[in-house]
């Protein structure tokens, strides 16, 4: 293979852009305020309307809170959809499409948490979309080019960034995929179980 002729910006867009296309996105089709707000154990991080929390810390500006603790406590708690969707949304891509392609400010205490499931997938799309507008705009110099101290490692190229991203989303966005079958299944269970018992 010729590596001069080689379009390692498509390659490392590619990572995401086929999950995301033909498996995570799809999978979030029909997500109800009740699936996204669930959690199967208790005392599971989540998001909450402003007040009903009882974490350590509890950020966001808006309507709804999301859970944290600093330090993270031991062993991490279980985190809901809601959660898990805050933490792409901000932490994974807001925060990195402000610090690296001029995206507006965003960081946990800052983000306005959305209350309803679909709000949240708006959020999603919108922060996948601006995302992706940011890698696929970077030549293959900035792919070589360290990503500098607004990242734990500054030495480390912008791929390196890239792959790095790509990889958060498609682990927590499996583990939200992962909850919605436990969801279903618990709840068809559920619905079985009162069936018999009429």
């Amino acid at each position: 293979m010729d590596t001069t002729d080689f379009d390692w910006n498509r390659t490392l867009r590619e990572q995401l852009e086929w999950h995301w296309n033909h498996h995570l996105r799809p999978r979030f089709k029909g997500l109800t305020d009740d699936e996204y707000f669930w959690s199967p154990v208790p005392g599971a991080w989540n998001v909450w309307p402003r007040g009903h929390s009882t974490a350590p810390v509890q950020a966001g500006t808006g309507a709804f809170t999301i859970d944290y603790g600093f330090p993270e406590p031991v062993p991490s708690p279980f985190t809901t959809i809601a959660w898990r969707l805050g933490h792409v949304i901000v932490g994974v891509l807001a925060a990195r499409t402000a610090s690296h392609f001029g995206g507006p400010p965003a960081s946990y205490e800052s983000w306005e948490y959305a209350g309803t499931a679909a709000a949240a997938l708006d959020q999603l799309d919108t922060q996948v979309e601006a995302w992706l507008a940011g890698v696929r705009g970077l030549s293959e110099a900035q792919l070589r080019t360290p990503v500098g101290e607004k990242e734990p490692y500054p030495e480390a190229p912008m791929a390196d960034l890239v792959q790095h991203i790509h990889r958060e989303l498609i682990h927590h966005l499996s583990e939200v995929c992962l909850l919605r079958d436990l969801y279903l299944h618990t709840h068809s269970a559920a619905e079985s179980t009162k069936g018999t018992n009429r």
